[in-house]
């Protein structure tokens, strides 16, 4: 009878094993976030296989899944890896390297997801693109709008110039043929009509546009042309003036430039006014990504001139040398300019709020990259999310909720924002709860990106890496 008793069980024991779950990671002993309610669930396992979360369970119920690979979190937090969805690859061919550095820098800090805002080195950005995906290159995933829409002689570098309905066209077929995410438009010398005309015929093909705003033009008008996310807070904050039309056709008189059109702002901004447009832009589905990185670092740079970041030993020099036109420029500034500018950013900031409150989609990025002076890429979304939370005034739930679900939904990317069966398998653990404190998601045990793990030794050994080559 013992007998017969023993072989059952080990026929049962096998019959278990046969029908057990093949997968290739395990995450065992997590307190999972869930970033859309804020919610957090102890012991819980998170079940991985290829680059897709198949599962995520009661440590207790996790045996049911065999993996060649298991990590104990030991109860860390996790929530799904960041998106910086602004941020520039640039400076030409010969800073190549450097920018291809950026990908282990934003990897290393938790960065799963980059939107590239137009860069002059396209060709490489696509081809980098393609080999992440692929899988032949480590990086996070990119999404990129290849060279931006401008028009004659602009200040930027290979861009894409057009005077011309014609010129449009081509412009955009010539998008098409790369594949680009999403289109960037700028106003540097593009003609009002041609602006508008570019952001209905993109929508047209199917893409999100992304633009910086004429100030000749109010937000109603680019809205209505299709407008997709407003880059920069400040246009958003011009738009909140009491008769903002009464002051797009000042500036396009003439009657106010440069300094006066921001102090015109700050005392013709109205709240009430202000959520009419904000409400306005929330029904026409038009998102802001603030990017409070850069204007606070100009704002303080009397108080840290940030020469001797340590973080600069992951930047290459050629990258640096972009830093210093807007730099020098500003440190001409005398004692006055200097509060102006910091009074500037802290009415710019407060605005968040009301975003929120009118149901403006907010998403995460910090600029960073080339030419934007010690906007870091990689450390950068850190102090982005912070800045959020501190100038900004919003929730740290709030600032997560811009990089991680909001991002992926200005994309229509499904399968991202959260921590849950479908998903995919890039993940952020972290030793200390982001909700209690948003500085918390600089305390990286881990990043899981397309399912692959990273822990600490592997991802101070990106960092190594990047600052090996800066030598």
């Amino acid at each position: 009878m013992m007998k017969k008793i023993l072989l059952a069980a080990i026929a049962m024991a096998g019959s278990i094993s046969a029908f057990s779950q093949q997968a290739d990671l395990i995450i065992r002993n997590t307190k999972v976030i869930d970033v859309r309610t804020g919610e957090i669930k102890s012991g819980q396992s998170i079940i991985v296989r290829h680059d897709t979360i198949i599962a995520v369970t009661n440590d207790s119920k996790a045996n049911k899944f065999k993996a060649s690979e298991t990590y104990n979190a030991a109860g860390k937090y996790a929530m799904p890896g960041l998106w910086d969805m602004h941020m520039h690859f640039g400076g030409g061919d010969t800073l190549a390297n450097e920018n291809k550095n950026f990908l282990p820098l934003y990897l290393a800090h938790g960065i799963t997801t980059v939107r590239d805002c137009s860069a002059d080195i396209s060709d490489l950005v696509i081809k980098w693109r393609g080999e992440v995906n692929n899988g032949t290159l480590q990086g996070p995933t990119i999404f990129t709008s290849g060279p931006k829409l401008e028009g004659y002689k602009s200040i930027w570098l290979n861009d894409l110039e057009i005077g011309t309905s014609e010129e449009l066209q081509k412009a955009l077929d010539s998008l098409q043929r790369i594949k680009v995410d999403f289109i960037k438009v700028t106003d540097n010398t593009l003609k009002n009509d041609l602006y508008l005309e570019a952001l209905r015929e993109a929508r047209k093909r199917g893409w999100a546009v992304s633009a910086h705003i004429p100030y000749t033009l109010t937000m109603d008008q680019v809205t209505a042309a299709g407008l997709s996310a407003v880059e920069h807070l400040g246009y958003a904050w011009k738009a909140g003036v009491k008769d903002e039309a009464a002051l797009s056709q000042m500036i396009a008189k003439g009657e106010l430039k440069g300094r006066d059109i921001n102090k015109y702002i700050m005392s013709h901004f109205d709240t009430a006014a202000a959520m009419k447009t904000y409400r306005m832009m929330a029904a026409r589905g038009t998102a802001v990504t603030p990017t409070l990185t850069l204007p606070h670092l100009l704002a303080y740079l009397d108080q840290d001139d940030h020469k001797h970041d340590p973080y600069l030993q992951y930047i290459g020099k050629g990258i640096q040398g972009t830093y210093a036109w807007r730099v020098n420029r500003t440190m001409q500034d005398d004692s006055a300019a200097i509060a102006w500018r910091k009074e500037v950013f802290a009415k710019t900031a407060a605005i968040l709020p009301l975003l929120e409150k009118a149901g403006v989609k907010l998403m995460a990025g910090t600029d960073a990259g080339y030419l934007n002076s010690y906007d870091y890429p990689g450390i950068g979304l850190h102090q982005e999310l912070a800045l959020m939370v501190q100038f900004g005034h919003i929730t740290p739930l709030q600032a997560l909720q811009a990089s991680v679900i909001n991002s992926p939904e200005f994309l229509h990317k499904t399968n991202y924002g959260a921590i849950a069966p479908g998903k995919k398998a890039d993940i952020l653990l972290l030793n200390a709860n982001p909700l209690d404190d948003i500085t918390n998601t600089q305390k990286i045990n881990a990043v899981v990106v397309k399912g692959k793990l990273l822990n600490r030794q592997a991802l101070d050994g990106l960092l190594q890496q990047v600052s090996n080559s800066n030598k």
